[in-house]
């Protein structure tokens, strides 16, 4: 049985540049970038995708050799969504409130193993690794679908992979993995 195609959306986040260039555009556009929109945020480049593929792995993999295919000088620094969420994303994701991801990280709403934030333990600001929080989510019961672990785990991974290769990845990182 062959898989089918659909779209995936996604970012990837860019270093290389930092305001609109139409040689930039043209070259991703020419690299095979035909399905993303180049766009800023506090000078930070991204492109996002919708990217038709027969997986979430082959649209992500297929848009990073585009980007580096271009020529231009660009590096994709890492992919969005991102592994590392805060507990409002947490609730974006499962869609429910931000309260409710309070409760469950402090084992007051069910029994399951909610895993130890990633940082801020110092600061006002948790985080935690969504692939680590999608895992025991889905171990507890309260993420149905295994896709949504399995993609959160491939982007973890990838976004490791591209700390290593320009030379970002954290002591911190390193000893989580």
């Amino acid at each position: 049985m062959s898989r089918q195609t659909k779209t995936y959306n996604f970012a990837l986040i860019l270093s290389g540049v930092t305001e609109p260039s139409a040689k930039v555009e043209d070259a991703l556009f020419n690299a095979g970038c035909d399905d993303a929109i180049l766009a800023f945020r506090n000078d930070t480049a991204y492109l996002e995708f919708d990217r038709k593929a027969d997986s979430h792995e082959q649209a992500v993999l297929s848009a990073i050799r585009a980007v580096e295919k271009a020529g231009v000088g660009l590096t994709v620094e890492h992919v969005e969504p991102s592994d590392i969420v805060t507990a409002s994303e947490i609730s974006r994701r499962l869609n429910c409130t931000r309260e409710n991801v309070r409760l469950l990280s402090q084992g007051k709403r069910t029994k399951l193993e909610f895993p130890p934030p990633y940082s801020g333990i110092y600061s006002q600001m948790l985080t935690w690794s969504w692939a680590e929080v999608a895992q025991a989510l889905y171990a507890g019961g309260k993420i149905k679908d295994k896709k949504v672990v399995v993609w959160a785990e491939y982007i973890r991974e990838v976004n490791t992979a591209l700390e290593i290769r320009v030379g970002k990845l954290s002591v911190t990182r390193c000893q989580r993995l």
